[in-house]
C-alpha cells in the first residue's frame, strides 16, 4: 500500500474503488459534475485543502478537465497538487463501449501508470525513490526559449513535447511546466526539446 498525506479527489466510486486497491489514504469523489451544485462536498473539498492539501486525478478527457478547473477555483493554489494521467485509448472492461473520447479513465489505467502520476505530482507519499524526481528548475522562459509558448508553432510544439512525453493533450501551457518540473531535471528537458525541435530544424534547413 502507498500512503498519501494529501486527500485525492477523483471523478467516481470505480476511481475510487481502484485507486482503494493500492492507496493508504483518503479519497474523495466529486459525484462527476455533481460537485458544481454540491455545497457541501465543495466545502469537504475545501477544508481538507487547508488540513492536508488535495490532489486532484481526473480522467484525461474534457469533462475530467472541466472538473479539475472547477476545483482549481475554488482551493488555493498553494493546496492543491495535480496528478494527470495519459491519454490512453480503449474502454474499461465494466462499460459496453468506450467513452465520447474513447480515453480511458482513471479506473481504467494501470496501478504502475498511477502511481506514477501520483509520484509525479509532488504529493507527500512514500513512494519508492525510481518514480519520484524534486526537481523544479523548469521555467517560463525555458518554454519560451524552445518554442513551446510564444511563437506562432507554440501550440504544435506542445502537442509534440505532450505526445513524446505521454501527457495528456488537452493539458494547458502552465499545468504542463508545473508537470514538467515533476518529471524531468532541466537537462533532461533540454535535451528532449532539442532532439524534438531543434534537429528538426535543422533538417529543414538542410533540406
Amino acid at each position: 500500500m502507498i500512503k498519501v498525506k494529501e486527500a485525492i479527489i477523483v471523478e467516481g466510486k470505480y476511481d475510487k474503488i481502484k485507486l482503494s486497491n493500492f492507496i493508504d489514504g483518503l479519497i474523495i469523489t466529486t459525484d462527476g459534475f455533481g460537485v458544481f451544485k454540491n455545497k457541501e462536498k465543495q466545502f469537504l473539498i475545501r477544508h481538507l485543502a487547508e488540513k492536508r492539501g488535495i490532489l486532484i486525478l481526473t480522467d484525461s478527457d474534457g469533462a475530467g478537465f472541466v472538473i479539475r478547473n472547477f476545483l482549481k477555483g475554488t482551493v488555493p493554489k498553494d493546496k492543491i497538487k495535480h496528478a494527470y494521467i495519459p491519454d490512453i485509448f480503449g474502454k474499461e472492461k465494466r462499460k459496453d463501449k468506450p467513452s465520447k473520447e474513447g480515453k480511458l479513465g482513471v479506473e481504467g489505467i494501470s496501478e504502475e501508470i498511477l502511481c506514477r502520476a501520483i509520484a509525479n505530482s509532488g504529493a507527500e507519499c512514500n513512494l519508492y525513490d525510481g518514480y519520484v524526481k524534486s526537481e523544479k528548475e523548469i521555467t517560463k522562459a525555458d518554454l519560451f526559449e524552445y518554442g513551446l509558448t510564444g511563437g506562432q508553432n507554440s501550440s504544435k510544439n506542445r502537442s509534440k513535447l505532450k505526445e513524446y512525453l505521454n501527457l495528456p493533450s488537452k493539458m494547458t501551457a502552465n499545468s504542463m511546466l508545473d508537470t514538467l518540473n515533476c518529471l524531468l531535471t532541466k537537462n533532461e528537458f533540454t535535451d528532449i526539446c532539442r532532439r524534438l525541435f531543434y534537429f528538426d530544424k535543422e533538417e529543414e534547413e538542410n533540406a
